[in-house]
């Protein structure tokens, strides 16, 4: 694979935007629709600057992942600058990665059968999870980027007309959600689910989560792997950034002018239908759950792959000495990769049985628990992006990024106690 030139003018900064907006989809998938949801529904534009600030940290926070794939003077990729640090810290992130890449299929894989149910009139829930994720398979078994891409750009018209088009028919309030989000205010527990709980949830959903790893593997694939690329990564994570602030947004209106003034409380996915159904009739909960649809099924697709280049190279720099970066993975024949692709979209179907725990409640568990391992992977980072010796005296952290993980760093530790307890509440035990 021949190494891409760095764009040069504005259409060519256009034609390479990809990874961006892959890796923000991936994000989006259910954790910040149901987020975004029951913070809206359940408390109106009250703990909108949670989720300001929570995408503002991970726009930061990823930016300073990239930066050391692409400009670290061992030219070796984040995983192997994670080994430097200690030779556990890689099969600690292949672990947690192996867990989270079946915790957050969980939901998913449910979510996107329940919601075919819905746009079809027909069948099972399980038996559309079925069919999605086999189709999911054929799509990334050659974890090819350039056929993802197009599918994602497709997921990027669908959820555009149906969420953004849903939340300017309800008619925002620019007054409200202004003070929502400069005013920091914590409202009392309202509905099935407390402030503590979404806020948590917010900090792992959106914040910073493993799945923030995977973004430097999509630019890898995309041929990007020197500071030459540094400008153009960082305009195509703005991009996605920028997507993931306008349908967050989107859907915290629908359910702030929607379900908060009539109080009505989400339970599960049937609830979010309500939305639809109150502002446009019986076309609104169709329009609505392709939207669903495509925010759910993108992730799907997005984490089996992301994990799949994620995995593949955790295990080839615990099985070498430093791995050199300088091409994309080769995983059309890799069985590891194919292993992590089948692992994160079939062994999640084992939620859509029957009687197990609902899409709301295992989205809201996923990301809460997202947040314990995060001081973590956010102490390490902020370590190997800090020190001249890995990331060298040009590129370490300035004063914003200094601020940026020290602050993630202090929420990580907050949101790991309170997640402990708030997963225990949950769960009963």
């Amino acid at each position: 694979m021949n190494t891409p030139s760095a764009p040069n003018n504005f259409w060519q900064y256009i034609k390479s935007m990809g990874p961006g907006i892959i890796v923000a989809l991936t994000w989006l998938g259910a954790g910040d629709l149901v987020d975004s949801a029951i913070a809206g529904g359940n408390y109106g534009y009250t703990l909108m600057w949670a989720m300001a600030i929570a995408l503002f940290v991970r726009f930061i926070f990823v930016s300073i992942i990239a930066k050391y794939q692409l400009c670290n003077q061992h030219n070796e990729s984040l995983i192997s600058g994670l080994k430097r640090l200690h030779t556990s810290i890689p099969i600690f992130i292949g672990i947690v990665a192996l867990f989270f890449g079946h915790f957050y299929g969980s939901y998913m894989v449910k979510g996107v059968g329940e919601s075919s149910v819905k746009l079809f009139g027909f069948g099972a829930a399980w038996m559309w999870s079925i069919f999605w994720v086999t189709i999911a398979a054929i799509i990334v078994f050659k974890g090819i980027l350039k056929r993802i891409e197009i599918i994602f750009y497709i997921f990027l018209i669908l959820l555009s007309s149906s969420l953004i088009g849903i939340a300017i028919w309800t008619g925002p309030d620019p007054v409200s959600a202004t003070k929502g989000i400069f005013m920091f205010e914590i409202p009392s527990k309202s509905g099935s689910f407390g402030a503590l709980l979404v806020i948590t949830s917010l900090i792992g959903a959106v914040g910073g989560s493993i799945a923030n790893l995977l973004y430097p593997y999509f630019i890898q694939q995309k041929g990007w792997n020197s500071p030459k690329f540094r400008k153009i990564q960082l305009y195509d994570l703005a991009f996605g950034t920028i997507i993931l602030v306008v349908i967050n947004l989107s859907i915290w209106t629908i359910g702030a002018e929607l379900l908060f003034p009539k109080n009505i409380s989400i339970n599960n996915l049937d609830d979010l239908g309500l939305l639809l159904t109150i502002a446009i009739g019986k076309y609104g909960e169709p329009i609505f759950f392709i939207g669903v649809f495509a925010a759910l099924y993108s992730s799907v697709i997005g984490n089996a792959v992301g994990f799949g280049y994620l995995i593949t190279d955790t295990v080839r720099v615990i099985k070498s000495e430093y791995v050199i970066k300088s091409k994309p993975l080769n995983v059309s024949h890799s069985k590891i990769y194919r292993l992590v692709v089948i692992w994160c979209l079939f062994s999640p179907l084992i939620w859509s049985i029957p009687n197990m725990p609902s899409f709301i409640t295992l989205t809201l568990v996923a990301n809460t628990s997202a947040v314990i391992v995060l001081p973590i992977l956010c102490g390490s980072l902020w370590y190997i992006t800090s020190s001249k010796f890995y990331i060298g005296s040009k590129y370490k952290n300035g004063a914003l990024e200094h601020l940026t993980l020290a602050i993630l760093f202090i929420l990580s530790i907050w949101g790991s106690y309170q997640a402990i307890f708030v997963i225990r509440g949950i769960l009963n035990f």
